[in-house]
């Protein structure tokens, strides 16, 4: 089931919207949902990685030991 919200975005954003809605032949809403999509998906790998960070059983590897391991 969709739901309908509402935004408020400054009008460059909506020009650039409508210009990316054209060339493409997408609707508006299209483009919006597949960002919010990405933008969701990113902060979640930003947790996890944050999380990893602060996690002490998660051991840190240098990229001198990466490169090593690699032949680099």
């Amino acid at each position: 089931m969709n739901k309908a919200i509402s935004v408020r975005i400054p009008d460059e954003l909506v020009s650039r919207l409508n210009e990316i809605s054209i060339e493409t032949q997408r609707s508006k809403s299209f483009h919006v949902q597949k960002a919010i999509e990405a933008y969701l998906a990113e902060m979640a790998d930003l947790q996890v990685a944050l999380d990893r960070l602060q996690d002490p059983s998660d051991p840190v590897v240098s990229i001198e030991a990466i490169r090593m391991e690699l032949d680099l």
